[in-house]
């Protein structure tokens, strides 16, 4: 059994930074990969990136350079948005990924881009 509850979502201008934070509660395995996806109004849910126990990351290529996933601890997830754009409104969700297993899910956090 896993909960994720992420934080930091909110309103930020065109080229504006926001952090994003999600803690993970319950049994969390080292093999775990965590990350963030996104889903903005009428798309569909996409990959924003993800990350090792061991801090390998993985991101979109729309992400790299602006975006950057940490890992400070087992259940916890961050991501620094910076250069923000409009197309980067979204609900951002959280995201653990356990072999043999559904993917868990948080509730969501909303970022609103304005231009």
């Amino acid at each position: 059994q896993v909960q994720l509850v992420e934080s930091g979502g909110g309103l930020v201008q065109t080229g504006g930074s926001l952090r994003l934070s999600c803690a993970a509660s319950g049994v969390i395995f080292d093999s775990d990969i965590m990350g963030w996806y996104r889903q903005g109004p009428g798309k569909q849910r996409e990959l924003v990136a993800t990350i090792t126990r061991a801090g390998s990351g993985n991101y979109a290529d729309s992400m790299k350079g602006r975006f950057t996933i940490s890992r400070p601890v087992y259940n916890i997830v961050n991501l620094q948005m910076n250069s923000l754009k409009p197309e980067g409104t979204a609900v951002y969700y959280c995201n653990l990924k356990r072999f043999r297993d559904a993917d868990y899910w948080g509730k969501g956090t909303l970022v609103t881009v304005s231009s």
